[in-house]
């Protein structure tokens, strides 16, 4: 038989336990994450070991174990990359011979710099500007344009600290060259690139959370009418982004970490961690209402924090394990920036649940006295929730009908999704690196990588050749040459009209795969990094899938005993989702709302978005869902019928469901105004899919369908029903 609470009106589960524990020492339990939450920021933000998190964040276009891998490894074997730094310079008189003789003098300081193996300019050549062996360097291959490029390739193996040096005295030396000839100058590298977007990713962050936690706190007091209960949540929202950093550094010690990582784990964490501590809050002022005393005493308190956590806490734990689950799914995928994420991902979920049911609970009973002063005496079962509840129940059919017409129409797009795997595009139009790579690309085309190369293992070069030229007459192809990589290898390089991943480039990759040839081949680039992503991505997909159906299923059917509410629910969130990815096609693909979300289409999808929304979404669908079916469970289990149980469950966590909707689409709208581009598609993806979830399906969809289906909804075979009376989860 199990111990009882005070009051006696509940058994004394584990959660309780705790609870009963935080209320005698709430002091001690918010101290300890006070000191918690300062080390977290103090080592990921403040750099006491020396950096920072963002100091050691990396960007690329996602990457498997591929053939374009392999390629790729056999070209730096024989054609180690190096570091570069590139200058563009305009507006020079190439004809002057002062001018050019200033400038080859102010290029040769480069060569001194301690680390610069080589420099390339056309300035530099002994035959002057019309040697033809340099006319690649020049815009438009001539000296009448007045442009012209020069790069500085730096010793291999230099570690962080020399290269830095080494490409300061560099970029200093290269822009004293255009000063000296009258000219502008402009320098990129692939090192700044990355620089630039991990520095806007930490601006969008301050950005977001800037905007988020204002509105949220704003939101919150309204909802709570009080400064002290609005700022429970919050507070432990600020402790959940310190663990959150805390566990992102850590993880970047361990593999290299995307910075677009940082925004998505993190502003989930916020999301989540203002969601159930507006769950625990609620539910802890919801029990203070059963006091006997105008003030409350400590016993009253302490039973109050027993019931929440038992109750709310379960529900966060419940919750939690279902966002987990879904994240864990990245796990199963071999690119290991998904993995990254789905590591991160659960470690901040699990951080936010142990805020909730610890710290926020803790911050409860030092408040007791204020939040009992707005508590009411007993939750209404009438009001606007049960009202449509008895609404949707007077018409399933018809709403169950449109609904699902709504949504399927919402879907439609996602028919003709492209993807693609962008670079310097994730910027804004107008920063200063993509503009200048921008530049460079069309101004420069020889020094741009070619949309598809070739290697061909093979010592003969006019056999290459031969078999090669049967490509040069393909949709879209400008250019292709053969040269040798190696003495057992050639490398055929392919250049392609459009972007790196356009169709003609990608339609080009799966030609030369096709094609047999009297060598091995191994065909690499941006398009086939793209193209083996994706078969990977697909390969492992219905694994992943598997687990998440599976997990979720499990779960809900322990909390809920029945198969059919976990089929259902499975069900309503692919159609949801699906809505929310037709909604981001619409207007990242098609172009639409540019203006107004300051963004330029590049007619296609981020390749990781839409792997990313299934799985953060499904998450967070399932978040709402726990928190809908844990009361409807709760009044079945009380012997209400399962009509009045719907309605006093959408009753009792409408206002909780539709405040942590709107907070959590406050929290990702901070994705939606950041500048990256795959960080704003996947926060007006996750923006869709919660409004679409908050609204459409948990407040209409799913009363609709569990009226229709009557007692059925509590249905399970004999053999689990006798499963879960024995290892169910319940209060």
């Amino acid at each position: 038989m199990q111990n009882r609470s005070p009051a006696g009106l509940m058994p004394r589960t584990r959660l309780a336990r705790l609870g009963g524990v935080i209320a005698r020492h709430p002091r001690s339990w918010v101290a300890a994450w006070i000191l918690v939450a300062a080390t977290c920021f103090a080592v990921a933000v403040g750099g006491v070991t020396g950096e920072s998190l963002f100091e050691r964040l990396h960007s690329g276009a996602p990457t498997v174990e591929s053939e374009s891998s392999r390629a790729q490894d056999v070209i730096a074997q024989s054609q180690p990359a190096l570091e570069t730094l590139t200058m563009q310079v305009t507006g020079a008189d190439l004809t002057d011979a002062a001018t050019m003789a200033k400038g080859a003098a102010a290029t040769k300081e480069i060569a001194r710099v301690p680390g610069v193996k080589s420099v390339r300019s056309p300035l530099l050549s002994p035959a002057g500007v019309t040697d033809p062996r340099t006319a690649f360097l020049l815009e438009g291959g001539s000296p009448s344009a007045g442009g012209f490029v020069t790069v500085v390739d730096f010793e291999p193996g230099l570690d962080k600290h020399a290269q830095d040096a080494a490409e300061a005295q560099a970029e200093q030396k290269l822009l004293a060259v255009p000063a000296a000839m009258g000219a502008k100058g402009s320098v990129g590298s692939t090192s700044k690139v990355v620089k630039a977007i991990t520095s806007t990713v930490e601006r969008d962050l301050l950005r977001g959370e800037g905007i988020a936690l204002p509105l949220t706190f704003l939101v919150m007091f309204l909802v709570f009418a009080g400064f002290i209960a609005a700022g429970m949540p919050v507070v432990g929202a600020v402790v959940s982004i310190g663990g959150a950093l805390l566990s992102l550094f850590g993880f970047s010690h361990v593999v290299e970490l995307d910075a677009t990582v940082v925004n998505i784990v993190t502003l989930l964490g916020l999301g989540l961690s203002i969601d159930y501590g507006l769950l625990t809050v609620s539910r802890f002022r919801e029990e203070l209402a059963h006091r006997e005393h105008e003030v409350p005493t400590r016993e009253e308190v302490a039973v109050a924090a027993e019931r929440t956590v038992a109750t709310a806490g379960r529900t966060v734990l419940f919750s939690g394990l279902t966002v987990a689950i879904a994240l864990a799914g990245l796990l199963i995928f071999e690119a290991s920036i998904m993995r990254a994420i789905g590591v991160a991902g659960v470690s901040v979920v699990l951080v936010a649940m142990v805020v909730a049911i610890t710290l926020v609970p803790a911050l409860c009973v030092m408040g007791a006295k204020r939040l009992s002063r707005k508590a009411v005496e007993r939750p209404s079962d009438v009001g606007f929730f049960s009202g449509l509840a008895h609404a949707v129940q007077r018409r399933p059919v018809l709403v169950i009908v449109g609904i699902v017409a709504v949504l399927v129409l919402l879907a439609l797009p996602t028919l003709s999704m492209r993807l693609t795997s962008s670079g310097t595009e994730l910027l804004p139009k107008d920063a200063q690196q993509r503009v200048f790579f921008e530049q460079l690309n069309r101004d420069y085309p020889a020094l741009s990588s070619p949309e598809v190369t070739v290697v061909a293992a093979s010592s003969d070069t006019a056999a290459v050749t031969s078999w090669a030229e049967r490509f040069r007459t393909a949709p879209g192809v400008e250019s292709l040459a053969v040269k040798p990589l190696s003495g057992t290898h050639q490398r055929v390089d392919i250049r392609v009209a459009g972007r790196p991943t356009s169709d003609d480039a990608q339609d080009l990759v799966s030609r030369v795969r096709d094609v047999g040839a009297p060598f091995e081949t191994l065909t690499t680039g941006q398009a086939a990094g793209q193209i083996d992503f994706l078969d990977s991505m697909a390969a492992r997909a219905p694994y992943a899938v598997g687990l998440v159906v599976l997990g979720t299923f499990v779960l809900l059917f322990l909390m809920t005993g029945s198969v059919v509410m976990p089929v259902k629910a499975l069900l309503l969130n692919v159609i949801s989702l699906g809505a929310a990815l037709g909604v981001v096609v619409w207007i990242f693909q098609e172009g639409h709302l540019e203006g107004l979300l300051s963004f330029s289409s590049v007619g296609a999808v981020e390749s990781m978005v839409p792997f990313l929304v299934l799985a953060f979404g499904f998450g967070l669908s399932m978040d709402y869902e726990v928190f809908l079916l844990s009361r409807i469970v709760e009044f079945h289990r009380q012997g209400v019928e399962n009509d009045r149980a719907v309605s006093l469950g959408l009753q009792r966590t409408g206002r909780i469901i539709t405040s942590a909707a709107l907070l959590i689409v406050i929290v990702f709208a901070g994705f939606v105004a950041g500048d990256i581009l795959i960080i704003k598609q996947m926060g007006l993806a996750l923006v869709a899919a919660v409004v679409i979830d908050a609204t459409l399906v948990r407040m209409l969809l799913v009363p609709a369908t569990m009226t229709l289906l009557g007692r059925w909804n509590w249905w399970a075979p004999r053999p689990l029903r006798r499963l879960h009376d024995r290892f169910g989860i319940t209060e």
